[in-house]
């Protein structure tokens, strides 16, 4: 088995470019990870790596050998996977990001049920607003909220979901409730924009009579977190683009007020990400199959009997 964790090793340091990095993953030191690419290198008699104080580079048999070790795990996973079925015992570790507002809100608060269902299974849960790259990041599932370019990964769209734009009522008193996205820019109202390194959402879209339209608002604050930017909408400092489920609460009890209504923003989407082979592993359909369920009964109940938008 100690060959097996030495290949494990290997790939998650070429996917991560990282010694340290791959550590972490693997939840061990730096000089575990190191030991353990020595131990490979020797093994097979070849240097995987070039490697300096400042850089870590894959050799040319380091490529060559990332693509058949990669292959060796798969095979390991669906071979274990296809056990643990048999035995209807499933067991093991789900590694799960999702954003801040998602995680926090719709996944944690479930994850001690699903324990209790099968105690045998371990859940990971990274979050954060940041775009992940569920194959490098070496993720059995990401939670996605937003619309999908073109994916290698298995796609499963959980729910549409529409967005409103609003500020608190002691916002609109001091600036004013514009009426369409126009008026957001032409009278350069603060808009609390979610930004973060990679990030594409630097315009607001919005719906017009002549179809989406994008435009260019600003403000003096943003944040790589959206729960930040509620808070801050609910203290008057700006006008904020959410999803509905968010800040239904806060549209209910009149802290936040909807603005804007004449050119609501687009609806985005949640949906979760995999790479296909996962699926195939019974633990992993055992949790999408139990926490989509739960997102959907609680989005439902979170966005019943709210109608902002004009027909």
């Amino acid at each position: 088995m100690s060959y097996v964790n030495n290949i494990k090793m290997f790939v998650r340091v070429y996917e991560l470019g990282s010694m340290s990095a791959a550590a972490r993953d693997q939840r061990t030191s730096p000089a575990v990870a190191s030991a353990r690419i020595s131990e490979l290198e020797k093994h097979l008699g070849l240097r995987l790596f070039n490697r300096t104080t400042r850089s870590l580079q894959p050799t040319e048999n380091g490529r060559i050998f990332y693509e058949g070790a990669r292959k060796v795990l798969e095979a390991i996973d669906e071979a274990e996977a296809a056990v643990v079925n048999a035995t209807q015992n499933p067991r093991g570790t789900i590694f799960v990001a999702a954003p801040l507002g998602i995680g926090r809100r719709f996944i944690a608060p479930h994850v001690p049920a699903f324990k209790a269902l099968y105690p045998q299974i371990d859940l990971r849960l990274r979050l954060s607003d940041r775009h992940v790259d569920v194959t490098a990041e070496g993720l059995d599932l990401a939670f996605h909220l937003g619309l999908l370019e073109d994916s290698t990964l298995k796609v499963r769209l959980i729910a549409d979901c529409p967005r409103v734009l609003c500020a608190a009522p002691a916002y609109i008193a001091r600036r004013g409730n514009p009426a369409d996205g126009a008026a957001l820019v032409a009278d350069r109202h603060d808009c609390l924009n979610l930004r973060f390194p990679g990030a594409k959402e630097f315009q607001w879209t919005l719906r017009t009579p002549d179809g989406p339209r994008r435009f260019e608002i600003s403000g003096p604050f943003e944040s790589d977190d959206g729960d930040v930017l509620t808070s801050w909408a609910l203290e008057g400092h700006g006008i904020v683009m959410k999803p509905i489920f968010e800040v239904a609460e806060y549209l209910r009890d009149g802290r936040l007020v909807p603005v804007a209504q004449a050119t609501p923003p687009l609806a985005t989407q949640l949906s979760c990400l995999s790479q296909h082979r996962r699926l195939r592993d019974p633990k992993i359909r055992l949790f999408v199959d139990f926490i989509v369920l739960r997102i959907k009964s609680e989005l439902s109940a979170r966005l019943e009997g709210l109608a902002l938008h004009p027909a």
